[in-house]
């Protein structure tokens, strides 16, 4: 009989989900001294990667990249499941969790431009191209005077869409990039405070089932306490806000010693009006500091802010 494998990883089939998922191998392979042909990967084909012509908003938001991923790991047919955290819904269904974040890369954004290096130096009227509601409010406020357009697909996708003339610009997260190995590709890296990043950017989270003490024992020594402490903040502060892809929301945590720091903004879509919070306050207050802010900005902002849902 065939043994069974140490550990089954489930991931989304990009080259970026796969690349994430074999960081994840290694590292438990080498925290646990086994192979890492021990680890099976096991790629889970879902609904959002099938989704190519229209925006997550309309299909159904952030759930489309995790749902069949967390059936797998719901009847047990994989033991966890590897996720980019800022596609994690606040909301997971009951019985998973997010019980390990590796650490944090790379939180900016890159613009990778063709008319122009920058986004200060492209023409007027140009066109950008932006799957991230979010990214697509921070740079019509910019350049209210850009053409901001949906850009959907994986990293490679959007890169041949670029190189294609479809676009003059567009924007992706150098985390992405930096673990693709193609950061050369950027051409202008954007300051967190200049854009500051969607919730998790950055973030590689690992869900499992939560009375799954085995697994959740195995991958304890990979969980990095300041990333998860960050982003502990930055989703119960999008959690107030009933966070979505409907709704363009940034947050960024970090922590200093035993001080965690915590700064969130919501935007009109078109990119007119936003509003910012910042928070400081012990590491273990990251939840109440995240909500907290949430709150201030849900009653400064109103029930309109966002636009019809």
């Amino acid at each position: 009989m065939a043994q069974s494998p140490f550990l089954r990883i489930g991931t989304r089939g990009s080259a970026l989900a796969l690349a994430q998922a074999h960081l994840v191998r290694r590292l438990l392979a080498a925290a646990h001294g086994v192979a890492e042909d021990d680890i099976a990967v096991q790629v889970i084909k879902t609904t959002g990667d099938a989704i190519l012509d229209r925006p997550l908003s309309e299909a159904g938001g952030k759930g489309l990249f995790t749902r069949e991923i967390e059936e797998q790991l719901i009847d047990g047919r994989i033991d966890l499941a590897v996720h980019s955290s800022k596609d994690m819904p606040t909301v997971l269904p009951e019985g998973l969790g997010l019980v390990c974040f590796l650490k944090r890369e790379d939180v900016r954004d890159g613009f990778i431009g063709r008319a122009s290096a920058t986004i200060a130096g492209l023409p007027k009227g140009a066109v950008v191209g932006s799957s991230s509601l979010r990214r697509q409010a921070q740079i019509r406020r910019e350049r209210p005077d850009l053409q901001v357009v949906t850009f959907r697909g994986n990293v490679q996708t959007r890169l041949a869409k670029l190189n294609a003339g479809d676009v003059a610009g567009t924007m992706l997260a150098m985390a992405g990039l930096n673990r693709l190995g193609i950061a050369h590709e950027v051409t202008e890296i954007v300051a967190a405070d200049r854009f500051l990043p969607a919730v998790g950017q950055g973030a590689i989270g690992i869900e499992t089932r939560l009375d799954d003490t085995r697994t959740r024992d195995l991958l304890a020594p990979l969980d990095h306490r300041p990333t998860a402490l960050a982003l502990a903040a930055e989703r119960a502060f999008l959690a107030v806000l009933d966070g979505s892809c409907r709704t363009p929301i940034a947050g960024l945590a970090g922590l200093d010693g035993e001080t965690l720091s915590f700064t969130g903004e919501i935007l009109r879509p078109d990119g007119s009006e936003s509003h910012v919070a910042a928070r400081s306050g012990g590491a273990s207050d990251a939840v109440a500091l995240g909500r907290d802010a949430g709150a201030e900005l849900k009653g400064r902002a109103g029930a309109g802010f966002f636009g019809p849902a």
